[in-house]
């Protein structure tokens, strides 16, 4: 069953972040005060999918008012290939739709094998006509990525 992800879910979605092998963590904009500031901003857009009274999926999905993005996409490896993505895809775009956001994008890292072959069967475009670019205004703010030992 995917719903509108609040705070009180933030330890059974940290948890589930820690467990994809590769998934890039944040240490301030991913911690509890990261995602409450978020969630505030943007408290009807994000998702998580519930099955078996457990969380696992989500999605953390905000905008400014013109453009939304889509940060975090993740289904626990047992629950993949299921429509599980999917339906966490749609529930947010319904959402922004109520909004009245008009365009959707989100950032995937090269190596997310996983995760790109998602978008292209969901028939996102990916774009070659820009670049992204980023500056960091907090060096404490730095990407920990999730290395399982279990192989």
């Amino acid at each position: 069953m995917v719903r509108t992800m609040t705070i009180d879910d933030y330890e059974e979605v940290y948890a589930l972040w820690n467990s994809i092998e590769g998934f890039g963590i944040r240490t301030l904009d991913d911690s509890y005060e990261g995602i409450m500031m978020f969630l505030k901003r943007n408290p009807t857009t994000s998702a998580v999918d519930v099955e078996d009274g457990r969380i696992v999926g989500a999605i953390l999905c905000g905008h400014d008012g013109r453009r939304a993005s889509f940060y975090h996409v993740c289904v626990n490896k047992e629950f993949r290939r299921h429509g599980i993505g999917k339906k966490m895809v749609e529930f947010c775009i319904d959402r922004l739709r109520e909004e009245k956001i008009n365009k959707v994008c989100l950032n995937a890292f090269v190596t997310n094998k996983v995760g790109n072959a998602f978008w292209q069967r969901m028939n996102w475009t990916l774009r070659s006509d820009m670049y992204y670019y980023d500056f960091t205004l907090n060096e404490d703010n730095k990407t920990v990525f999730v290395r399982n030992e279990e192989k």
